[in-house]
């Protein structure tokens, strides 16, 4: 097992805490370093969209770990401080501050930024949701029964929609596509989104884009492209992020929608790794290179990385799980297994759209590649071992028929 002197990871987060208890659970007893831009130490990020701006939690609970479990993690934290640029020749992360952190092995977990809708810096009532501080602040502009406009239908734009209607609030949604997650899933299935929304009394506007903002200091209304005008008050925009690599423009690593890393994880330079929503990398299970933005996704990464540095190449094995996702949006748990796309073959194999309960498979090129349920959490992860096991679909089919 390689050893170093010191580890440092980049990323306060799920996947750094996960690399960071990892180390240390596998038995390495050196220094490790946790630098995070945020003052706060690792929280759960699913609550932000739903306990927390449902009332239910105060910020508090969102944390992943308590203080006494941090002191016997015994690791140092740089909380507050930037990590600004990466100089691979010392071997030297270089923080917002002018000071240097060397390493001898390094995990970036950056994660990634929300993107942001232009003419709305400045403008009061319009947020993104990413941070803890962000789900607090437009928690407090939802007492006051206003008026919002949710710009994105994907996993947090329709959870977010779901709370303020579960506050009794008018919501509007705008979506560029033609339905929620249409960019994902086949046409029937993002159907089931749709109607999951208008059940719900939502104001959903599909295949339609915001051109601006009406209101001086504060937002008024939304135009949209066709000219029409939406009331709002609160405004939260989830139209997707941007992996958090703008640090590491000048260092010599490889950057494409994310840090370029191997199937074990490990980046062109020796002892750098990456993990969470700002790595990519070739998952051999699909065949497909990938950079995936979901929790299962942030703590599995996490913990493989730290393991990539600590074995090293000859012993590393592959990332290689099957991704899953899961949203609650209203009275429904939306799960998803696998890597679904747009054009897959689809089967409903338990339940019906119709019932709201129900599991559907999607394969492509004659195999498995997912399957997506309602409200159905037990039979969906018994497909799990299905997809694992590349079965084909014909194969899924039958045995979805001695269910």
């Amino acid at each position: 097992m390689a050893r170093a002197s010191r580890y440092v990871i980049v990323g306060a987060s799920l996947a750094g805490l996960s690399a960071a208890e990892t180390l240390r659970s596998d038995g390495y007893d050196g220094q490790v370093v946790v630098v995070g831009e945020e003052h706060l130490r690792p929280y759960d990020r699913p609550p932000l969209s739903k306990q927390i701006l449902h009332g239910e939690w105060e910020p508090e609970q969102a944390f992943l770990r308590d203080e006494a479990y941090h002191d016997k993690l015994d690791v140092e934290w740089k909380l507050g401080q930037r990590a600004a640029g990466l100089d691979l020749d010392a071997r030297a992360v270089i923080l917002d501050n002018g000071e240097t952190v060397a390493f001898d092995g390094l995990v970036v977990a950056t994660g990634a930024t929300p993107r942001r809708l232009p003419g709305s810096a400045g403008l009061e009532g319009v947020h993104v949701l990413r941070t803890l501080d962000d789900a607090v602040a437009i928690r407090a502009q939802l007492e006051g029964g206003p008026r919002v406009c949710v710009v994105g239908a994907g996993f947090i734009g329709a959870e977010v929609a779901a709370a303020c209607r579960a506050r009794g609030l008018d919501v509007t949604v705008v979506e560029a596509l033609a339905a929620p997650l249409a960019q994902v899933l086949p046409p029937e299935l993002a159907s089931a989104c749709v109607a999951l929304h208008l059940d719900h009394g939502v104001d959903l506007r599909c295949g339609t884009t915001v051109q601006g903002f009406e209101g001086h200091r504060r937002v008024e209304a939304l135009r949209l492209d066709g000219g029409e005008t939406v009331p709002a008050d609160v405004v939260v925009v989830g139209i997707g992020v941007i992996p958090e690599t703008g640090w590491l423009a000048s260092s010599g690593l490889a950057i494409d929608n994310g840090v370029v890393c191997d199937a074990t994880l490990a980046t062109a330079v020796p002892g750098v790794v990456a993990a969470g929503d700002v790595a990519r990398w070739p998952n051999v299970l699909f065949g497909e290179t990938m950079r995936i933005e979901h929790w299962t996704n942030a703590l599995g990464q996490g913990a493989a990385a730290a393991r990539r540095l600590l074995l090293g190449e000859d012993e590393a094995q592959p990332f290689a799980p099957v991704p899953y996702v899961w949203s609650d949006q209203y009275e429904t748990k939306i799960q998803m297994l696998g890597r679904i796309k747009a054009g897959d073959e689809v089967q409903v194999v338990h339940g019906s759209y119709e019932e709201g309960r129900f599991v559907a498979l999607t394969g492509r090129a004659g195999r498995l590649v997912g399957a997506l349920a309602f409200n159905e959490p037990r039979k969906l992860m018994g497909w799990r071992r299905p997809i694992e096991a590349r079965s084909t679909w014909a194969e899924a089919l039958a045995q979805a028929a001695t269910y």
